[in-house]
């Protein structure tokens, strides 16, 4: 799903100044992303220095809850 990839960049280049996750929080944000894509595009996007190895799992949930915060609307 490259759509996720192309909004990141998009975000990351009007942003210079947000970090990985930021940009893939705005990027994921409300679009009904399936959770599989979340995790192989959050592993690919996201640099491993901005989170704690051990916080992963929570980091994901959140991820998942923005990305399907729309459904209720």
């Amino acid at each position: 799903m490259r759509s996720l990839e192309r909004r990141f960049n998009h975000i990351k280049n009007s942003q210079p100044f947000w970090s990985d996750y930021q940009c893939f929080c705005r990027a994921i944000a409300k679009q009904k992303f399936g959770e599989q894509t979340i995790h192989r595009w959050f592993n690919k996007l996201v640099d491993k220095n901005e989170y704690s190895p051990r916080d992963k799992r929570c980091i994901i949930a959140h991820l998942e809850k923005l990305n399907k915060s729309a459904e209720g609307n």
